[in-house]
């Protein structure tokens, strides 16, 4: 693309690549080069259109915010204001198992098992017996 911007943009390679063109089919390209330039013209007014439009909606915004009395900083501090993340409720606990040193172990029942509890269940006892 740069070798075309090159031969387009230079006068004289620009000659020399076209001089095997006939005058119509020079017209031609003429009249396709003029087409986007008035397509580019074109969308740069429009543009500009939406530029001057979107600009008189601010100035109008300005306008309605000095009339109620409000500042820009207003409005930065209520969207900075933190969240207040949602705290689940905790599970209620299920068993509850003191061992020998006299620490309390309790456990809700979901998860994996404690190893306090894996030991006693292997000597013997039953879950049922630390429920509460």
């Amino acid at each position: 693309m740069t070798e075309f911007l090159d031969i387009l943009t230079h006068g004289r390679r620009l000659q020399g690549a076209v001089k095997n063109l006939s005058i119509e089919e020079l017209e031609s390209v003429l009249g396709k080069l003029e087409s986007l330039i008035e397509k580019r013209k074109q969308l740069a007014k429009e543009e500009k259109a939406k530029q001057k439009e979107k600009l008189e909606k601010i100035a109008l915004i300005k306008k309605q915010m000095q009339e109620a009395g409000v500042d820009i900083s207003d409005l930065e501090s209520e969207t900075n204001a933190p969240k207040l993340k949602k705290k689940g409720k905790k599970r209620p606990v299920k068993y509850r198992l003191k061992d020998n040193d006299g620490n309390t172990h309790e456990w809700t029942g979901i998860g994996r098992m404690p190893v306090v509890y894996k030991k006693a269940l292997e000597s013997g006892q039953k879950l049922s017996d630390f429920a509460i």
